[in-house]
């Protein structure tokens, strides 16, 4: 079995992987197993009311996960304009989704992703996954795979090889209903 088959078995079995992303290395997992993001954010040492970003291969995944009615078109066009791409979108959340995937919040960060090996894997999976940068709470996050078993190879994370985007930082994050920058890019 091969690296790729490994993680998506991994995802499937309720575990936690950790895979490349436009910027940085990303931790993730099924959003809509409670079991699974629970020993994510055990793993990372990350508070629950924080949130998580899900990261898809396509808008079309997002959307049992958002509420699109309380956008405007407008919004709407500003949103799907940057996409694919390593912009994350703060997006009224539909009640599907979970606390611990929304956090503390009435909303729910959401971003399609333009990097191939992990569209490729939200393709084969069907759905998003959760995506938060793959590092210990405190700690720089990590951009290779050595780095990623440096800081959590004791953990039971699953590493899906392969390398970053090359940018410098973790994606930006915007508000939908605002359009305000909540984190540089």
């Amino acid at each position: 079995m091969d690296n790729f088959q490994q993680a998506l078995l991994a995802l499937q079995n309720g575990q936690v992987i950790a895979y490349p992303t436009e910027g940085v290395f990303g931790v993730g997992c099924d959003p809509d197993n409670a079991e699974a993001i629970t020993r994510l954010l055990t793993i990372k040492q990350r508070p629950a009311d924080k949130g998580l970003i899900l990261i898809a291969a396509s808008y079309e995944q997002l959307l049992p996960y958002i509420d699109e009615s309380l956008l405007t078109d407008a919004q709407m066009l500003t949103v799907k304009n940057s996409w694919p791409g390593p912009v994350t979108w703060i997006m009224p959340v539909s009640e599907r989704v979970g606390s611990l995937v929304s956090g503390q919040f009435d909303s729910v960060a959401v971003r399609v992703t333009d990097h191939p090996l992990v569209q490729k894997l939200c393709r084969a999976y069907g759905k998003p996954i959760t995506s938060t940068s793959a590092n210990l709470s405190g700690y720089p996050p990590c951009k290779t795979t050595a780095e990623v078993e440096q800081q959590l190879g004791n953990s039971d994370v699953v590493i899906l090889a392969g390398s970053t985007g090359g940018r410098d930082n973790p994606s930006e994050i915007r508000d939908a209903r605002t359009g305000k920058i909540l984190r540089q890019g």
